[in-house]
């Protein structure tokens, strides 16, 4: 298994889970409560399935739904990264943002230059 193989499955994996908490969890419920974004959570929770889906997807059937999907969630986890910011949580607090934005954006440059 490549390096770009084992981070779509270790990304869709996360964002099948964080897209159910979106759902679910108390925790999560609280946190968006906590970010003033309480409206958001549902759509958040799509945007993560959807994305999660579209990376297995697109892995085994087309490259662009791969790069569409890792841009709309490198797109998502920068946005959240800028919440946590502005909300002035500390780097450890806003760090998983910014690595989920990291990774899809490192997702996005290797399916473009594997495939385009």
């Amino acid at each position: 298994m490549d390096l770009l193989t084992l981070l779509i499955y270790f990304s869709s994996l996360a964002f099948i889970y964080f897209g159910i908490n979106c759902f679910y969890s108390k925790f999560i419920i609280a946190e968006f409560e906590r970010y003033r974004l309480p409206m958001y959570r549902k759509l958040i929770g799509v945007l993560q399935l959807i994305g999660a889906a579209g990376l297995l997807i697109g892995y085994y059937f087309s490259p662009i739904i791969l790069l569409l999907s890792s841009i709309g969630l490198f797109l998502l986890m920068l946005a959240g990264f800028l919440v946590r910011i502005k909300i002035k949580d500390n780097f450890i607090k806003s760090s998983p943002a910014f690595t989920f934005a990291a990774l899809n954006l490192f997702i996005a440059l290797k399916t473009f230059s594997k495939y385009f």
